[in-house]
């Protein structure tokens, strides 16, 4: 059983790094280039949870802050394991402040595969962004919940409260996520990307 649990823990620290960098248009090196990257993937996730789900841009402008994050998943037989890079945007009346973030997140299950997903958390109340930024943020058990599919996708949708004062949308490349799962995983600040 060992043995085995070394054959996947040497799996996921090879596939790990190589998920950071699945982007083939863009292998940032530099934080200026992170910086731009994340950029640019913010832009791409809001249009497409825009083109879903149309309220977000309201519930986005009224938030207190919105973060949006990229991560790929990988499944190797028994182990799961999410990186992934993001943007958390505190909202004010002069435009507002981002914060180059990080997330990882670990299991055990039966599963083969990879999975390109996008999360968009909405902030509600300012001390969840402090706490959220000065703290990293550790998300553990379960806090997902599942929509009623349909032919077409989500029959029912919008953004699934994890926390109080804080909502989330969870994207597939095909649209709104069936369940918004964030268990597991631990956010926090980049410093490389920050210049901290």
């Amino acid at each position: 059983m060992t043995k085995k649990l070394s054959i996947i823990f040497l799996l996921l620290a090879v596939v790990t790094p190589m998920a950071a960098y699945a982007d083939v248009n863009m292998q940032p090196k530099t934080a200026s280039e992170w910086r731009d990257y994340l950029q640019y993937r913010r832009t791409q996730t809001l249009d497409q949870l825009f083109k879903v789900e149309p309220e977000a841009r309201d519930e986005i402008n009224k938030a207190k802050g919105y973060a949006t994050f990229t991560s790929l998943n990988v499944n190797l037989i028994f182990a799961s394991v999410t990186s992934g890079r993001g943007i958390l945007h505190e909202n004010s009346f002069f435009g507002g402040k981002d914060t180059y973030m990080r997330m990882a997140q670990g299991g055990l299950g039966l599963g083969m595969g990879v999975k390109d997903f996008r999360v968009v958390f909405i902030f509600e109340d300012q001390q969840v962004i402090d706490k959220f930024l000065t703290g990293g943020w550790t998300f553990g058990g379960e806090a997902d919940a599942a929509f009623k599919g349909g032919d077409t996708g989500a029959a029912k949708s919008g953004a699934i409260a994890v926390a109080p004062g804080l909502k989330v949308y969870q994207l597939t490349q095909s649209g709104l996520a069936l369940q918004a799962t964030v268990h597991g995983s631990k956010y926090w600040r980049d410093p490389f990307v920050n210049g901290d």
